[in-house]
């Protein structure tokens, strides 16, 4: 297995950056790449990106809007909205002729064919070995070096155990698995149940109803997870609870945000892309299909359609008959 010396980021955003300063903290040779050409050429010159302010690039980082330069490393990091990941791996493909990981650092299901990320990769990139990370992350914590810990999953444990050794460093920890599905169920799932952490928050409906909510949600969560084959120690893990307990509480999370302002009848943060939004009805489909009851992410749904307000969807909530726990 190869040590996987360099490493491309393909996507110039604040999670790219900080995932390019990792790789770089871990001793690859890093290369981060922009679509456009000024924006590569601005980071490259003043080794600052405005979407992350205050953190600034290595010296050893090269930024580019070339692909075919990025597309030479030995593994390459889509650092892409969900949404906007096919595309971008429909780009690089056609620069990669032997295999090579494409690890995707996104947490959805892609819109319309209701595909996972790694999916999506292995359908846009035949020579791919699709992986992908995720966890309890923000890019402002990561890129400033603060302690931080996620998982990586590839269908062949060798590959992810490398992968692991050559991204890790002293404040950034990947613990790996196979268990693939796993990861991306909890990751997509989790944006969802932000989103409704959100609404209760911007409703003040108080500190036990999210404590509540979270817990059910994680619940849901499991259940369709374990219906798809996802193992149980995944869904309680990093990519699945963690991940969860950390976009169900701070504001920094855009699910999560968004949630709040619809809780407070507000409008939206402007520009900011919130995944849940197209995962929402995704998911409620995944849980049809396995005979899955997902009420949270039913009410989440109901509400950003427009088939529902927040106060008829909480009703449906606490009216629901009463059950065992589950």
């Amino acid at each position: 297995m190869t040590a996987f010396r360099s490493v491309a980021v393909i996507g110039a955003g604040a999670w790219g950056t900080a995932l390019a300063t990792v790789a770089a903290r871990a001793g690859r040779n890093v290369t981060l790449w922009a679509r456009n050409a000024e924006h590569a050429a601005r980071i490259a010159s003043t080794r600052d990106n405005p979407r992350l302010p205050g953190v600034r690039l290595a010296p050893e980082i090269m930024v580019t809007s070339e692909l075919s330069l990025a597309a030479r490393a030995d593994m390459l990091l889509i650092a892409t909205p969900a949404q906007h990941l096919r595309g971008a791996v429909n780009m690089v493909a056609s620069h990669v002729s032997t295999p090579v990981p494409v690890i995707a650092c996104a947490k959805g299901i892609e819109h319309g064919t209701h595909k996972f990320m790694t999916d999506v990769i292995a359908e846009a990139a035949p020579h791919a070995l699709p992986a992908i990370l995720s966890g309890p992350s923000f890019a402002d914590d990561v890129a400033r070096g603060l302690p931080t810990a996620v998982t990586l999953a590839a269908k062949d444990e060798a590959l992810a155990g490398a992968l692991v050794q050559a991204l890790g460093s002293a404040t950034f920890r990947p613990y790996h698995t196979t268990d693939v599905r796993g990861v991306e169920i909890g990751g997509a799932a989790k944006n969802v149940l932000a989103i409704a952490a959100g609404i209760v928050v911007g409703r003040n409906l108080g500190a036990s109803a999210l404590a509540a909510l979270t817990t059910r949600g994680f619940s849901e969560l499991a259940r369709l997870g374990r219906a798809l084959g996802a193992r149980s120690e995944t869904l309680t893990g990093l990519s699945g609870l963690g991940d969860l307990i950390l976009t169900c509480s701070s504001p920094q999370s855009r699910n999560f945000a968004l949630g709040l302002a619809l809780g407070r009848g507000e409008q939206p943060p402007a520009g900011k892309l919130a995944e849940g939004e197209f995962t929402a009805p995704v998911l409620i489909e995944l849980g049809a299909s396995q005979n899955v009851e997902m009420p949270v992410s039913e009410a989440v749904a109901a509400i950003l359609s427009g088939r529902s307000t927040i106060d008829a969807a909480i009703s449906g909530l606490l009216t629901r008959p009463f059950k065992a726990e589950e």
